[in-house]
């Protein structure tokens, strides 16, 4: 009954489909429904065709437009339409173009020409040092400390070759800080061993450099400080500079727009474009797209990050991660990071007051960068909120935030010496949250490794690389550079601070943007660029390189004693002592032999037997005029044991040869 009910309400809703939804052209009379039906369509009409071909032979024109009596005007008047369009969009095309090349419209001195010389900075990261000079004058852009590789045995710190001021003394007008990381200040108290110049910049850099010429007995050089206001020009020799604020991983950092007798250059300096930095200070890019407007002869950008795509996520974005770990920790939290990041040291420090955390900063970098922050009003944090080191213990773990150096694995630093329980307060426990957030410098990374390692062994928690929003680079990535450029308009282009694999990068990326490939040139440190209004070349290369450091002593190490020390750790040292008998040409006695790094002490027997059997045969065969010049002797002695040792170890050893000769 049910399924013949449903049947007949189908039936009549057919019905009425049929009734209200007639298909176009169908008569109203009903139809066969098992019939199919064919819809009506005017082109095989037969009579509706022959109509329409009758019609077709008697007025060709209807196939045609229909247009009113005044079509000819109509007609006018949108050709005349299209032509305004058309010349507006060339006008258009003319004021794009001319936007995208304002260089060309500054005022110049058509004699005026400039030299660049990068003496640190290039082909490394850190030791960034660059020369800017006129016929007349001078000004030196940062003075930077880099990082010594494993072979550097003892060496702490790199710090540029200052052979070429030596050259340029007397015209050195001063020296243009743009920010207080050490590889752009760090080497400022051995250039001032050295020379004296005044110093410009913005006061966290000046606060820092101050308290390291404190440290190396310069004090009395404070006076030549000279703390600038953004975004007020002054005049420095022949130059005319301006500091404008961009963002980084360490507060009051500035560009530099340098107005030249050649025309504008401009230096980004180490710069991020982060649109919700921590002091809500953005980068100025009002003021960058000014000197862009006006023309700008030469643009030189950090290319730290030119391999990475996308944009650098603001500071702000390290918040929620603290704030997660922090929420997360039933023990204390340790955090590291580097010493100059004082707005992540801040994020953290803020997180620590959220959750009811004293803090106690550990390591005097950290300390002293921090205090100078807050002295000079860049950071507001009550004071009864720190406590020292050696109160840690007096409160609750989860009471607890140390915050403390060591991010780079340093093995004085006071993280590590924590991690291998020689720090004389704190020691790591397995309730303890450890947060790097900081990235590995290139060649610290075993170094990183290894205090993650004791940490780990320890049984602290540690979040690193792994938990990636705990740090974020303070440089810019692709889209950002693309961003300075297209502000800047640059007519010549220098890629700097980097290495040869990221300038040659962000070449890519200024081609890109616009920029002539002609007018590109990737330099090396020591290479001297001259700029004039319209060329770009390399005129000669100057002396660069790296002085070695011990910051234990605060002293240079000499380049033959880095050698020497390089090839004692490679190939090993002998020392022999050994008397000749003059009358006998005969050894006398054996000899004294004592070796360090070539043979294991078990096969130390065997060895010195047959170096005395080498100098038996020596004695017999040498010839005799060399037993009447010890020094003589000694050389002759000396190359042929090279010779024996190589054959033997495959490896040069040092040798230190003293002949008696009786």
């Amino acid at each position: 009954m049910e399924e013949n009910k449903n049947t007949q309400e189908t039936t009549q809703t057919q019905n009425k489909e049929r009734r209200y939804f007639k298909p176009r052209g169908q008569n109203t009379q009903q139809k066969d429904e098992n019939r199919p039906q064919r819809r009506h369509n005017p082109r095989f009409d037969k009579k509706s065709h022959n109509r329409q071909n009758n019609e077709g032979q008697n007025n060709t024109n209807d196939t045609k437009p229909k247009h009113n009596k005044n079509s000819n005007y109509g007609t006018k008047e949108v050709q005349q339409s299209t032509m305004e369009l058309k010349k507006t969009v060339e006008l258009n095309a003319k004021v794009h173009q001319n936007s995208l090349s304002t260089h060309s419209q500054v005022h110049f001195n058509p004699n005026g020409k400039v030299r660049i010389t990068p003496i640190g900075g290039l082909g490394e990261i850190g030791g960034n040092m660059t020369v800017i000079e006129t016929q007349n004058s001078a000004i030196i852009i940062d003075a930077g400390m880099s990082f010594p590789d494993s072979s550097m045995h003892g060496v702490d710190i790199l710090v540029p070759d200052f052979s070429y001021l030596e050259v340029i003394k007397d015209k050195i007008a001063g020296i243009i800080i743009t920010h207080a990381h050490e590889d752009h200040i760090g080497a400022m108290p051995y250039l001032f061993k050295k020379y004296q110049f005044p110093i410009y910049g913005t006061p966290l850099p000046l606060g820092l450099i101050g308290s390291k010429f404190d440290e190396h007995g310069l004090k009395k050089y404070r006076s030549l400080f000279r703390a600038v206001e953004k975004r007020k020009p002054i005049r420095i020799g022949e130059f005319e500079i301006e500091w404008i604020h961009i963002t980084h991983s360490i507060v009051d950092s500035s560009a530099l727009a340098i107005k030249t007798e050649a025309g504008l250059i401009f230096h980004t300096g180490d710069f991020k474009i982060d649109h919700t930095p921590i002091d809500g200070y953005p980068t100025d890019l009002n003021r960058i797209a000014h000197y862009g407007e006006q023309g700008v002869l030469l643009l030189l950008s950090d290319s730290t990050n030119s391999h990475k795509s996308g944009y650098t996520p603001s500071e702000a974005s390290v918040g929620p991660a603290f704030d997660l770990l922090f929420s997360r920790s039933k023990g204390r939290v340790i955090m590291s990071t580097f010493s100059s990041n004082i707005h992540r040291v801040y994020q953290a420090i803020e997180h620590g007051i959220k959750y009811g955390r004293k803090v106690s900063v550990i390591g005097r970098s950290m300390e002293k960068n921090l205090e100078i922050a807050r002295t000079l009003g860049y950071i507001d944090l009550p004071q009864n909120i720190f406590i020292e080191a050696h109160e840690v213990a007096k409160y609750p773990d989860e009471e607890v935030l140390i915050v403390t150096t060591g991010s780079q694995g340093e093995t004085m630093s006071a993280l590590y010496r924590m991690a291998t329980d020689e720090h004389r307060h704190i020691k790591i426990k397995p309730s303890d949250t450890i947060i790097l957030s900081a990235k590995a410098i290139p060649g610290n990374e075993g170094s990183v490794s290894n205090v993650i390692n004791f940490i780990t062994k320890a049984g602290a928690k540690v979040y690193y690389q792994d938990f990636s929003e705990i740090h974020t680079s303070g440089h810019a990535a692709q889209e950002e550079q693309k961003l300075m450029l297209r502000l800047v308009k640059p007519k010549f282009f220098l890629p700097v601070h980097g290495e040869y694999n990221h300038i040659l990068k962000h070449k890519e990326t200024a081609i890109s943007c616009g920029v002539e490939e002609k007018n590109i040139y990737l330099m090396e440190d020591g290479d001297q660029m001259e700029i004039s209004h319209n060329y770009l070349r390399k005129v000669r290369s100057v002396k660069t390189g790296k002085t070695y450091i011990d910051n234990q002593v605060n002293s240079t190490i000499a380049n033959d004693v880095i050698l020497d020390r390089q090839n004692l750790a490679e190939n090993g040292i002998i020392s022999i002592f050994v008397q000749l008998n003059k009358e006998k040409n005969s050894l006398v006695g054996k000899p004294r032999i004592n070796s360090l790094g070539i043979i294991a002490n078990k096969d130390m027997v065997g060895f010195n037997k047959e170096i005395e059997e080498f100098f038996s045969l020596f004695a017999k065969n040498c010839k005799k005029e060399l037993y009447n010049n010890q020094k003589a002797m000694e050389n002759e002695i000396r190359n042929a044991l090279r010779k024996l040792l190589f054959k033997k170890t495959k490896r040069y050893p040092t040798l230190m040869i003293y002949a008696n000769l009786i």
